[in-house]
């Protein structure tokens, strides 16, 4: 059996919470027979994860929390400005692309600041992730307009700032 600590016991309880609250969240019903049933469910696949190890701060990244008050309306806002943007462009007459792969370094330290980037850029209309590695993702853009505004940086500082970094 695994040598649990405290930082492990903080991940499993808040797996379990989250999963009871998506499941009360999807199901809706709330008679007591079901309720125990979702409460169990969860506890049993947080215990099946515990098991195969999978219960820790990358599986369950808890400690980022409350950091996302923060990160998510931005990510959002700037998702909204650029699909108001791939807009413009598509429903302009000589559709003015310049479809651009642009390399850009990640300075965020752990596996799932890196992650919470590539995905941030995918997202974000206009752009997708093609390569992920810690030392560069390959990215391609719309617009070359699209690729300077990613080099430049922002959105790479901003989810440092999530991730806990500088």
């Amino acid at each position: 059996m695994l040598n649990p600590t405290r930082a492990t016991v903080l991940y499993a309880v808040s797996s379990a919470i989250t999963l009871f609250a998506f499941w009360l969240l999807l199901s809706g019903y709330f008679t007591p027979f079901l309720l125990v049933a979702g409460i169990a469910s969860a506890v049993a696949i947080t215990a099946f994860g515990w098991r195969m190890d999978l219960v820790d701060h990358e599986g369950h990244p808890v400690h980022l929390g409350w950091r996302s008050l923060i990160y998510w309306p931005w990510l959002v806002k700037e998702i909204v400005l650029s699909a108001l943007a791939v807009s413009r462009i598509i429903l302009e007459r000589r559709l003015p692309i310049s479809p651009t792969l642009v390399r850009v370094k990640p300075s965020q330290k752990t596996t799932v600041g890196v992650v919470t980037y590539a995905n941030s850029i995918t997202l974000t209309p206009g752009t997708v992730s093609v390569e992920v590695s810690t030392e560069e993702i390959l990215v391609h853009a719309l617009t070359r307009e699209g690729a300077e505004s990613l080099a430049q940086g922002d959105m790479d500082r901003r989810v440092s700032q999530f991730e806990g970094g500088r």
